[in-house]
């Protein structure tokens, strides 16, 4: 299976709604590792490997988030995985 690298940059209203912990639960069913961070400018950070196309559909997800976000914009970029992760964790 060829894997990919998403590097995702949610903003809006996205931090104090749960937004990681639901990216965790999201990113761990649907097998793939990398980890989920809150960042000091209000946005939240997704680095996450796997498949493209599970992680087509976490991406799928970020642009709507858990029902108490509101997702204005989500800044995408591709690249090479480096196999670093063995699991989905929230970063602090």
């Amino acid at each position: 299976m060829k894997t990919a690298r998403l590097c995702a940059l949610v903003r809006g209203y996205v931090q104090g709604v749960n937004f990681r912990w639901y990216t965790r639960q999201q990113a761990s069913r649907l097998g793939l590792g990398g980890y989920v961070r809150n960042r000091a400018d209000g946005s939240v950070e997704v680095v996450a490997e796997g498949s493209r196309e599970n992680l087509e559909q976490l991406l799928t997800w970020l642009h709507r988030g858990p029902s108490l976000a509101s997702v204005e914009r989500v800044d995408v970029s591709w690249e090479e995985p480096t196999h670093e992760f063995s699991s989905f964790e929230v970063r602090y």
